[in-house]
């Protein structure tokens, strides 16, 4: 009797138990091993945001996927990168400093660059070039879908540049939200039109009331996506410094 006494008490004990914070030291620990052996090619975590959860994902290279809002799933966008990127996927929150910390500047109005280095190679063709000239769309501004694809090399791709806009793998840091109708139109957003009114509200692009919004100058392209300079090991993780490694692209 004061055995099953004993453990009843072990059992009680046990389930009032705290297991959050050893889980995620261990899975850091995990991570940071597998970078440090080259067993990791994809580095991912969830961050809460205003738009909800948002999934990131990176490579050595930089972010890779961004998935939120009507695109949020987790399940499909890691078996997305296993299959295009490689199987080495591994939860590392801690490798994210610099794109959480960016993110939350930009939701607080603080920041209207990115600066995080990007890797592409979820993107090809016309569509990467559509995406590339999107990321230098400024903050505040909107260009329209066929202005995008003059500006991608085809004139009478808007139908294209809609598509390669639609599934953009890094959406808010490739601002494919600043993308519109040429009649004025929000058009489509992968996350939802909700979430793209937000950001256009955000950026101040548009108002309550959706006024006429900036336009983009020229159908030309812009000049390049920022990249920022790669980060010293010994002060912060994240995508450009230390972390995993791809070797495709």
């Amino acid at each position: 009797m004061g055995s099953m006494s004993r453990l009843e008490r072990a059992l009680s004990k046990a389930g009032r138990a705290d297991v959050a914070a050893p889980a995620e030291a261990a899975a850091e620990q995990l991570a940071a091993r597998a970078a440090d052996q080259g067993l990791l090619d994809v580095a991912y975590t969830t961050l809460d945001t205003p738009v909800g959860k948002v999934l990131v994902a990176a490579t050595r290279r930089g972010l890779v996927r961004i998935s939120f809002g009507d695109d949020y799933d987790p399940d499909a966008v890691l078996a997305e990168l296993s299959r295009r990127v490689s199987p080495r996927v591994v939860e590392a929150p801690g490798y994210f400093d610099a794109v959480r910390s960016e993110l939350e500047e930009y939701f607080e109005g603080r920041r209207t660059r990115f600066g995080l280095p990007l890797d592409w190679q979820l993107t090809g063709g016309f569509g990467r070039r559509v995406l590339r000239h999107t990321a230098s769309i400024p903050y505040g501004v909107v260009s329209t879908y066929r202005e995008v694809a003059g500006a991608a090399g085809s004139p009478r791709g808007a139908r294209a540049a809609g598509n390669a806009l639609g599934s953009n793998p890094i959406p808010i840091v490739v601002p494919c939200h600043r993308v519109l109708h040429s009649g004025g139109g929000l058009g489509g957003y992968g996350g939802g039109l909700e979430h793209k009114v937000f950001l256009l509200q955000l950026e101040g692009a548009i108002g309550d009331d959706a006024p006429d919004v900036p336009r983009a100058s020229g159908s030309g392209p812009g000049p390049r996506p920022p990249v920022a300079p790669r980060a010293r090991p010994a002060r912060s993780r994240g995508p450009g410094s230390r972390g995993p490694s791809s070797r495709r692209g």
